[in-house]
């Protein structure tokens, strides 16, 4: 379980690295939303997407001699780059398991940070768990987790800080914040750094539609798996469930969780490309469609939405793009 304390220390070895991202807004999304809508631009973060904050927490807070040995991360993709764009920064040897179906600018941004990357096959079922302990094991390597990882969560949660800061200067201290939810780092990150710095924003876990593990497990007072392969648009958040560190803090400090469909993310994509002039990749727009479409399941007062990544293949942004703007 991490603390504010944790989120603090991560926040201090990121002095200098870590970029403070900046909250954005638009006049054309609050009349779409009814509302005053902020975006925490994370697209704009170091490898495009809020991992880094991660990977870096976690890489700097390892030994001399696990730095030697190197690390091993399993991710779809913006993990993998958190973590190899930490371990290059670092010299750090970083050995990282992909999904062969992820995103191909992810593999390549990847390995072009220095990192090996090993493929498995997330469709057919193989066990990335299994597979990575197997060459942590074999290679003496320390795993780096996506998100069940308190150095990881502690690194996420800086981006809370953040949010406080800047709903502080913005004069905003109530309102509703939606996070991006896939195994729930960033989710329990944000909210453990908003229960110290600022109580009247509330965390709102957002997935999309067939993966909405967190929600229904909210609900149900324990962890609760989705069923079938990690297969979908939104590759980004599509976890199994959410993690055994992350759930308590969500289970405590978060409000219900709220389900999309594709076609409003895709919505969301194009209202970011159009309005705010920022790639979101579609898992990285989760939380803009809650926002945009799901006003009737929020608090009166404003949300902040985390876009947490910018990841996407050029071909699938440019076909969603050429989309009808019905959505």
């Amino acid at each position: 379980m991490i603390t504010i304390s944790d989120i603090e220390a991560s926040a201090k070895r990121a002095q200098g690295v870590v970029r403070r991202t900046p909250l954005l807004s638009s006049p054309f999304l609050d009349e779409i939303a009814g509302r005053e809508v902020y975006l925490k631009a994370e697209v704009l973060q170091h490898t495009g997407s809020f991992k880094f904050r991660g990977g870096w927490s976690a890489l700097t807070a390892l030994t001399d001699d696990q730095r030697a040995r190197g690390v091993i991360a399993y991710s779809s993709g913006n993990h993998a780059q958190g973590v190899a764009r930490a371990a290059q920064i670092l010299g750090v040897p970083a050995t990282i398991l992909m999904p062969d179906n992820a995103p191909a600018l992810k593999i390549a941004n990847t390995r072009a940070m220095g990192a090996e990357v090993v493929l498995y096959d997330r469709a057919g079922g193989e066990d990335r768990g299994a597979i990575g302990a197997a060459l942590s094991e074999e290679r003496g390597l320390t795993l780096v987790k996506p998100y069940d990882d308190p150095n990881v969560m502690a690194g996420q949660g800086t981006c809370g800080l953040e949010i406080a800061e800047q709903a502080a200067e913005a004069g905003m201290t109530e309102g509703t914040v939606l996070t991006c939810c896939g195994g729930g780092g960033l989710t329990s990150g944000i909210a453990t750094a908003l229960e110290a710095k600022a109580p009247g924003l509330t965390v709102r876990p957002v997935e999309p539609e067939g993966f909405d593990d967190a929600a229904r497990s909210l609900v149900a007072g324990e962890i609760l798996s989705n069923e079938g392969p990690e297969v979908g648009l939104c590759d980004a958040v599509l976890t199994p469930a959410p993690g055994a560190l992350t759930f308590p803090l969500m289970q405590r400090l978060c409000g219900p969780g709220i389900v999309v469909t594709d076609a409003q993310v895709k919505a969301a994509m194009r209202l970011a490309a159009i309005r705010l002039k920022l790639v979101v990749e579609p898992g990285g727009a989760v939380a803009l469609a809650a926002a945009l479409f799901h006003g009737d399941a929020l608090a009166p007062g404003p949300v902040t939405a985390t876009l947490s990544g910018g990841n996407v293949d050029p071909a699938l942004f440019a076909q969603i793009l050429a989309e009808p703007a019905a959505g």
